[in-house]
């Protein structure tokens, strides 16, 4: 008996909630500004770096109050306890998609252009910030890549998350999980914009 699979191929428009159209690769929810997965993505980063410093025994509180901008916006955390030189950490997160038409010129010709920029956009946005405390813009990309900065806040906080808990492997894991949060908001944020389907019965036939 031979079987045969018979894909039926269908054109459809895909709106996003946005209003947007969504294309066959649904690159379009990495950079929607309603994205699903973009909100959960940034608090789970925020929280994986609260509970590694904890662990490094450096406890650290998420949105710290009194330290809000003129706009309302403050960082994403603080550590509670001095981090270098007598002054605390402060960082501020952000993810921002690789692919997105005002990013892929730069990213197509060089390795974390995107996550790059969004850290100097943070620096300037915090500017005006205490010069008491340890500001690091903390920038990652849809695909991937990390900033300069958030790579070498993530390589002193390794070190120091290996040193308390004499696990040579703890900085991998550290690594592993923001990666792994990265791209489960990607999962997220591109499945959030395509409708439910009907089941298989809408993609293949068997005969």
């Amino acid at each position: 008996m031979i079987c045969y699979l018979i894909f039926r191929i269908k054109i459809l428009l895909i709106l996003c909630h946005c209003g947007d159209s969504v294309d066959t690769y649904g690159h379009h929810g990495l950079s929607c500004s309603r994205s699903a997965g973009r909100f959960s993505r940034h608090s789970t980063i925020n929280d994986i770096i609260r509970r590694s410093l904890a662990t490094a025994h450096v406890p650290a509180v998420l949105e710290p109050i009194g330290l809000a901008r003129s706009d309302g916006k403050r960082p994403d955390g603080m550590s509670l306890i001095p981090w270098r030189l007598g002054r605390s950490l402060l960082w501020d997160a952000t993810c921002v998609d690789t692919l997105a038409a005002s990013h892929i010129q730069a990213t197509s010709s060089m390795v974390g252009a995107a996550a790059t920029s969004a850290e100097q956009a943070k620096r300037r946005k915090y500017e005006n910030l205490d010069s008491s405390f340890i500001f690091v813009p903390f920038g990652v990309e849809t695909l991937g890549p990390w900033g300069p900065e958030a790579r070498a806040l993530f390589k002193e906080l390794s070190k120091r998350v290996i040193e308390s808990t004499g696990d040579p492997t703890a900085g991998s894991y550290l690594g592993q999980r923001i990666s792994l949060a990265i791209q489960r908001g990607n999962a997220a944020s591109i499945l959030g914009t395509v409708p439910r389907c009907g089941g298989f019965e809408d993609v293949l036939v068997f005969i």
